[in-house]
């Protein structure tokens, strides 16, 4: 079999899956547009244009990806698994997507799509009844195959490699500002394979208090914590990794804070096993946190799933009672925030499996000191 009619035949098998789910959920019709669902589904990523990309997927027939004319020729195109319907510039996509949906009601449509298609659609089909098309795709995308585990092992190592040069003092931090280190890891995750660069937080002294912090033109200085939180993506899957090192030895009071999130993380990885509830996950690392009065600093879940996208299900939080299995990958990243002074978090990325979680990265995971 060649590598062509191999893929095929791996697409062909996710098309199955999909229909039967979508029968599981008495959904008629799948749209997939913007988003990760449509290029696992069928190696295709639509561009956020004001021009409509979208998968019609029936499920009693074959599936359509109508396109831009102009964005025809990026499709790698296998005329056995869907039919491809180019439109014009004077087209109308939405009344030829419509046609294609025909008198099918029960429509799912991806969770990323554009208001604007799909408030336009809903004009041109007034009986459907809609509903996420994660509804279909999430648990599937969820649990990941041998090969998806093996992109992100390989995304995960390369973010490794640059986590190695931050603990190395490669890095320079003092004097120059988050931007200048955040542009710097940017590199570095780039020459290191990734394919494009999706974030790269760094957040110094009292920044560090601030989850998402957006890396800007304050300086690092000397004796503070830099919390440096970064990914991309590399053959289409994901890498996600934090680490804090500090710029000269830390206070008592912070190195005691940093051994509780050590302790914190570690809880959280080894509860992961096959069966375990989500929630328990997320439980386990706040219960150390807790335990040692610092519950309140604890501001966001565990966890969340990672594949082709960032964020994607399954997610470790209270209240999320799905049980996790053989094939599910995600973070394990609690923090301590101390508003105003300082904070800190320490994330890897997980598989769940039969012999239990497995962490997909291996950079150190003490806080490190740079004379950098």
């Amino acid at each position: 079999m060649s590598v062509t009619n191999s893929a095929a035949l791996f697409r062909s098998i996710r098309l199955s899956k999909i229909r039967a789910a979508m029968a599981e959920h008495h959904v008629e019709a799948l749209l997939l547009s913007l988003g990760a669902d449509l290029p696992w589904t069928i190696g295709y990523e639509a561009m956020p244009l004001e021009r409509l990309t979208m998968l019609v997927l029936p499920l009693d027939d074959e599936p359509t990806l109508v396109i831009p004319r102009l964005e025809a020729p990026r499709v790698n195109h296998w005329p056995e698994l869907f039919a491809l319907r180019p439109w014009n510039e004077t087209d109308d996509p939405l009344d030829i997507t419509a046609a294609l949906i025909g008198s099918r009601t029960r429509l799912a449509v991806s969770d990323r799509c554009w208001a604007t298609f799909l408030v336009g659609l809903q004009a041109r089909l007034p009986s459907a009844k809609w509903q996420n098309a994660s509804t279909v795709t999430a648990p599937l995308r969820a649990v990941k195959d041998a090969a998806e585990i093996e992109a992100l092992m390989v995304a995960g190592a390369a973010a490794d490699r640059v986590a190695a040069q931050l603990h190395g003092g490669e890095i320079a931090l003092v004097g120059r500002t988050e931007a200048q280190v955040s542009a710097d890891i940017s590199a570095r995750l780039i020459a290191e394979g990734h394919d494009k660069v999706n974030f790269a937080i760094v957040a110094a002294g009292e920044n560090a208090a601030s989850p998402h912090h957006h890396a800007g033109a304050r300086v690092i200085r000397a004796d503070e914590v830099v919390l440096c939180d970064f990914g991309g993506t590399l053959n289409g899957y994901c890498s996600d990794i934090t680490r804090c090192v500090h710029t000269g030895e830390p206070t008592s009071e912070f190195a005691e804070l940093y051994d509780v999130l050590m302790a914190s993380q570690a809880a959280g990885v080894a509860a992961g096993t096959v069966g375990t509830p989500c929630e328990s996950v997320d439980a386990a690392s706040r219960r150390v946190i807790e335990d040692a009065g610092m519950g309140q600093y604890f501001i966001h879940r565990t966890g969340h799933g990672i594949g082709m996208e960032e964020h994607e299900d399954p997610y470790m939080v209270s209240g999320n009672r799905l049980p996790l299995a053989a094939g599910h990958v995600y973070s394990v990243e609690p923090g301590i925030y101390v508003a105003g002074r300082w904070g800190a978090r320490l994330e890897d990325i997980v598989v769940a499996t039969e012999d239990g979680p497995i962490a997909l990265n291996h950079a150190d995971h003490r806080l490190i000191v740079v004379d950098a």
